[in-house]
């Protein structure tokens, strides 16, 4: 199978709907896909477990959900998520964990799917016992192994005896549940268990240097503890001697599927003789007959051992360092590839693209090419029932009170108060619509004032070779009398050429 599966896609979305983007996430990296779940959704939950706001439980309640699938390969998946919150999300994360009584319940988990499901199905309950034994790590000590600061001063190094001796067999189990992942290299045939095996060398590297320092402040200490001291320290360095071939082999493995041998650190074992002289100190103490041993030959046998030790450490430290500038280039190249397609986006928008500053917000950051709106301009109505064109001071032909003024010759009132004859149509194009003077003005009245007010329009309208420019004579005033006294004269002008 392959893919994301009918499931997957309904259940993100039921997710989508409920708006849980926490949720949603954990579907998308754990889906039926077989390969290790991306790196966007890794990335978007690590940045989850940062977020005060986030609900932790609720995260991780989402991914044991997922592993109660019955495909091995959500299960394993939601185990590769969990390990890598565990590895690279904030501590808030493994203190949750570490705060149930239960974590992983798959130790009769069984994908009778298929072959591959019964094989994936043996390293998901290995995998799964690995992730407990972390989880209760981190209960006991109240710190992760694998994130301890290494050194000198290192944690490890600092411990008093008796707490080293109680803190050292909390390793041993947690390297032992890693180490009885027990996978070869021919088993590694697909996308989701190599992400788990890379997630547990990572693991190993860093917790194999805990333990290789707590085994050297031991040695340290040792000819200096009480007897019962020397008998749990002596089993505790012959338990390390086993631990350290077993590691030795799963780093083979790693190196026969493609790990750089760079990224492989090198064991350096403490040797033999040390073993011996650990075993006739606890033989002394016990007042058992021993062969006499110098103090010279004790103290350079103990430092022979720790100097390999120390090596055995320094290159478990260089290939974690290693690891964490490799992790540090690539956040750098991510975040270079981020700031170039930044600026390709800014370069793309246009030059005259308003500013945060500018007094003038415009969407998108540009101005808009819409016309400008003529503040002194008369609006028109929207209904169509009245239309304004011009200023304040000419109304449109269409204008019904006008023509009713004008087909009774009776002065008009303004938008300013004032008194004044309705003013004819524009004058027409050459070659456009004639205007009918009779039709719009209706039918010719008999009456003198009829007459009349036809002398008056007509001169003005009447002549088409007149410039399309001149405006017909306007006879509006501010003041009554003076307006009706205009007004008569005119009659009388128009009367008068009636006559001749």
């Amino acid at each position: 199978m392959s893919g994301q599966s009918i499931t997957d896609r309904i259940t993100a979305a039921q997710h989508s709907v409920t708006g849980s983007a926490v949720s949603k996430t954990v579907c998308k990296a754990t889906t039926h896909e077989i390969m290790g779940p991306k790196k966007k959704h890794l990335d978007y939950l690590i940045h989850c477990t940062n977020e005060m706001n986030v609900n932790i439980p609720q995260l991780a309640d989402s991914l044991f959900e997922r592993t109660t699938n019955t495909s091995w390969v959500v299960v394993f998946k939601s185990l590769i998520t969990t390990h890598h919150l565990m590895v690279y999300g904030n501590e808030r994360f493994v203190q949750y964990l570490a705060s149930r009584n239960t974590l992983f319940n798959l130790s009769n988990f069984l994908d009778k799917s298929g072959l591959q499901g019964y094989d994936m199905s043996t390293f998901i309950r290995r995998y799964s016992r690995y992730l407990n034994e972390k989880a209760v790590s981190y209960r006991q000590v109240a710190f992760d192994f694998t994130k301890v600061k290494r050194g000198v001063d290192g944690v490890m190094r600092t411990m008093n005896t008796e707490k080293l001796l109680k803190t050292i067999p909390i390793i041993q189990n947690q390297m032992d549940a890693l180490l009885d992942f027990n996978v070869n290299a021919n088993e590694l045939t697909n996308g989701v268990i190599n992400a788990a095996f890379m997630l547990l060398f990572k693991d190993s590297i860093r917790l194999f240097a805990a333990y290789n320092e707590g085994i050297i402040n031991l040695l340290e200490k040792y000819f200096d503890m009480k007897k019962t001291q020397c008998k749990e320290g002596l089993d505790i360095y012959k338990k390390f001697l086993t631990r350290m071939t077993r590691i030795s082999e799963f780093l083979k493995v790693a190196e026969q599927v493609g790990i750089d041998r760079g990224d492989i650190p090198d064991l350096s074992q403490a040797p033999s003789s040390l073993l011996e002289a650990l075993e006739q100190h606890l033989a002394s103490l016990e007042g058992k007959k021993v062969k006499d041993s110098t103090a010279a030959s004790r103290a350079s046998t103990l430092s022979n051992a720790v100097s390999s030790l120390a090596s055995t450490g320094m290159s478990f430290t260089k290939v974690d360092e290693r690891e964490k500038q490799a992790a540090l280039e690539e956040e750098q190249a991510r975040l270079k590839a981020l700031k170039e397609q930044r600026l390709k986006e800014l370069s793309k928008r246009p030059s005259f693209a308003t500013t945060d500053t500018s007094p003038i917000s415009t969407t998108g950051g540009t101005i808009s090419t819409a016309p400008a709106i003529d503040l002194f301009s008369t609006p028109s109505c929207s209904n169509g029932t009245v239309k304004m064109e011009s200023d304040l001071f000419d109304l449109q032909s269409t204008f019904q009170p006008s023509m009713q003024s004008a087909s009774s010759g009776l002065p008009v009132a303004t938008a300013w108060a004032g008194y004044s004859t309705p003013q004819p149509p524009p004058q027409p194009p050459a070659g456009g619509l004639q205007v009918d003077f009779e039709s719009v003005f209706g039918t010719k009245a008999t009456g003198s004032n009829s007459h009349n007010v036809d002398d008056i329009l007509k001169p003005t309208l009447a002549g088409s070779n007149q410039p399309s420019n001149q405006q017909p004579e306007k006879l509006v005033s501010d003041d009554l009398d003076s307006s009706l006294a205009n007004l008569v004269g005119n009659l009388g002008i128009g009367n008068g050429t009636m006559k001749k």
